[in-house]
């Protein structure tokens, strides 16, 4: 039974999420003190966390950032605010989707069945140690090696990368990336895939991994040697 933490200050809303996410069979908890919230993170270990953007004392992308600094656990943005720059600023930070308020319920479910499902099959999964270049691709621990310097990957950074790395020398549609990563292209939008992957080709110029991953206009993109 997967554990989800709420991050909202809304009541109402928190309320009916945990009603209805529990009817799902998810244990819900949310957060007892909002100046504070990576203890209550901490202490609930939840496998993934919903949160809002606006809320007291810190807001959204402050508190996701600093769980993102000690996990790569699920994170999805819940928020009324409806800018392209607050979505992309989320994914900047670290989360794996952004949901606009209203939203439709069975979205939002079937979002948090592809994120866990994702995530916590690759646990139990043998994937390999790839050498790629002078750098080493450590996909069960979601590194990437250069010169005994190592950048962290998130879950779809780590899920793109694979998918590219098992392709090396071949152009990987979109949409293909798309479908696999979300299972269903109609609950993603194309921009959420261009800032993961522009947010890999950064990780990689910090360790001077240069021009790694082409992109083939109007097909997609390609690793290679």
């Amino acid at each position: 039974m997967s554990k989800i933490l709420i991050i909202e200050d809304d009541e109402t809303l928190f309320s009916e999420l945990k009603m209805r996410l529990e009817d799902w069979d998810y244990t819900v908890f949310g957060v007892t003190d909002f100046s504070n919230v990576l203890n209550d993170f901490i202490t609930v270990g939840p496998d993934l966390v919903i949160i809002d953007i606006t809320l007291p004392k810190y807001d959204g992308f402050y508190w996701c950032q600093r769980i993102r600094n000690i996990s790569s656990l699920p994170i999805i943005f819940l928020s009324s605010r409806d800018h392209p720059t607050d979505m992309v600023m989320s994914m900047q930070m670290g989360s794996d989707d952004y949901i606009q308020k209203p939203f439709n319920f069975d979205v939002l479910v079937a979002k948090i069945q592809a994120l866990l499902r994702r995530t916590y099959q690759y646990q139990n999964q043998n994937i390999d140690v790839v050498k790629f270049r002078d750098a080493v691709f450590d996909f069960r621990k979601m590194t990437v090696t250069r010169n005994e310097e190592s950048i962290n990957l998130t879950k779809n950074e780590n899920f793109i990368l694979s998918i590219l790395i098992k392709n090396t020398g071949q152009v990987v549609e979109r949409e293909s990336l798309i479908e696999q990563l979300w299972d269903d292209s109609k609950f993603i939008s194309d921009n959420t895939l261009t800032v993961n992957v522009n947010r890999i080709r950064k990780k990689f110029e910090e360790i001077g991994l240069v021009d790694a991953i082409i992109t083939k206009t109007g097909l997609g993109y390609m690793i290679k040697e």
